[in-house]
């Protein structure tokens, strides 16, 4: 599949990727976590179809503590999803499990003045061990 190199998507994923990688990794940021399990839902703007299921079992010795999933709509620019706070809130506060429901900010554009937004959602279930 091509990528495209260049454009507003690209350099808001580029941007992104910067940002986590400069982040600690988990285990260090968060030493009291000794797992984390997510299970994400994507789902369509109308929140009743869902495109895909994804869970997740990261290496907490590797996974950077900025946690973001992209967003599945391969036209989408400046969305995806950030659960950097979510996952922060709920070590913070020692929660086992946590769960919500996230709304992509992002837009897909005709043109450069048509631009219509995602709206795509992410219903995520984060089950964490202590």
């Amino acid at each position: 599949m091509y990528r495209l190199r260049e454009g507003p998507r690209f350099e808001y994923r580029e941007q992104e990727k910067q940002r986590v990688k400069d982040s600690l990794p988990l285990a260090e940021k968060f030493h009291q976590l000794k797992s984390l399990i997510l299970e994400l839902g994507y789902y369509d703007s109308t929140r009743q179809t869902k495109n895909a299921q994804v869970k997740y079992v990261p290496n907490l010795e590797n996974a950077k503590s900025v946690f973001r999933v992209d967003c599945p709509n391969t036209g989408c620019i400046r969305g995806d999803f950030d659960l950097t706070e979510a996952l922060a809130s709920a070590i913070k506060h020692h929660r086992t499990t946590v769960s919500g429901e996230m709304t992509c900010q992002g837009w897909m554009s005709k043109t450069t003045i048509n631009t219509t937004p995602c709206h795509n959602v992410l219903r995520y279930k984060l089950s964490l061990g202590y």
